[in-house]
């Protein structure tokens, strides 16, 4: 009875004219920009096949957000899984933040068979509420923000990294940790080790595409390594599963 309400005809239509609305704005941007690179002087061989790479490169890494969208979907529906994932959110961001708002209305998890209406409610309104901080943001504090992450000359002259690159590093370093320490946590008190053995796998293949990509000088796998990585973890985990 859940399902059928979060995969019901009204949210389709409402998600269907949200993405669509979208898919005309990207059009008309997409028409300008060439349009703009045509009245620059730039050659249109060039442009169209900047499209056409574009296009190819994106298509096997959206692999990973497809995959989020279906690991959502059994439990928050088809209709508000492809919009979280069409419009603004992010992968890591919409499968963490629905778990632990789950979790924080008392469900073990995000499980179907514990779902209600309102569950589906709160969950959907943390996920949007907490991601309208980016915008909020961008809005209020990019242009000084901006100026902050920039290489001044000196970094530019000594090679130094700047802040953007520090921060960013730092931020990756934490959420790994967090992670990880979750992982191990889960490991040590329930003896459930596929979480920590489905995140190191994911790891080692993630460090395999990045010794291709940087030693090997290898870089258009990097559009490849987050979906085949992912898909790679999942078919581990099923496997460990399995047995």
């Amino acid at each position: 009875m859940y399902l059928e309400q979060a995969n019901s005809l009204a949210l389709y239509l409402v998600v269907g004219a949200i993405l669509f609305f979208i898919l005309c704005m990207c059009t008309v941007f997409m028409i300008k920009s060439y349009r703009a690179g045509i009245a620059i002087g730039m050659d249109k061989r060039l442009l169209k096949r900047s499209i056409t790479s574009s296009i190819t490169f994106t298509a096997v890494p959206s692999i990973s957000i497809l995959l989020g969208v279906l690991a959502l979907s059994g439990t928050l529906g088809i209709p508000l899984s492809w919009l979280r994932l069409s419009v603004i959110g992010a992968l890591q961001y919409e499968l963490n933040v629905a778990e632990i708002a789950a979790t924080a209305i008392g469900l073990d998890g995000l499980r179907a068979s514990e779902m209600s209406i309102q569950a589906f409610s709160t969950i959907s309104l943390v996920m949007t509420t907490g991601i309208l901080g980016g915008p909020l943001c961008c809005m209020l504090f990019s242009k000084k923000y901006l100026k902050k992450v920039r290489k001044t000359p000196k970094q530019v002259q000594t090679g130094k990294p700047s802040y953007s690159t520090v921060a960013v590093t730092a931020m990756f370093i934490g959420l790994c940790s967090a992670y990880m320490s979750s992982y191990i946590g889960t490991f040590v008190s329930t003896g459930d080790f596929s979480p920590l053995f489905t995140a190191l796998f994911a790891a080692g293949a993630m460090a395999v595409f990045e010794y291709f990509t940087v030693v090997k000088k290898q870089a258009w796998l990097d559009n490849f390594s987050v979906a085949t990585s992912m898909l790679l973890a999942m078919a581990a985990a099923v496997l460990i599963g399995g047995r």
